[in-house]
């Protein structure tokens, strides 16, 4: 089963969705990911069985982009 991770990123626009795509997309075990660039916190969301936030959030950092993981208040 799938579960869900949720992250607060400095992702804030399509060009830097672009920039991050290449990274997540080599990520094994993700299903799918979405950034809300609407929401004050850039909320990155992942979605996969096998895939762990220590895999998530190196890869975003790699890719040059803060991250931290999202605990909603």
């Amino acid at each position: 089963m799938a579960k869900e991770l949720k992250f607060k990123t400095n992702i804030n626009c399509g060009g830097c969705i672009k920039s991050v795509s290449g990274f997540l997309n080599d990520v094994n075990g993700i299903d799918s990911w979405e950034v809300d660039t609407d929401n004050p916190n850039k909320i990155l969301t992942v979605k996969g069985a096998s895939v762990t936030s220590k895999e998530i959030m190196d890869t975003v950092y790699e890719a040059g982009f803060d991250i931290e993981e999202y605990q909603p208040s």
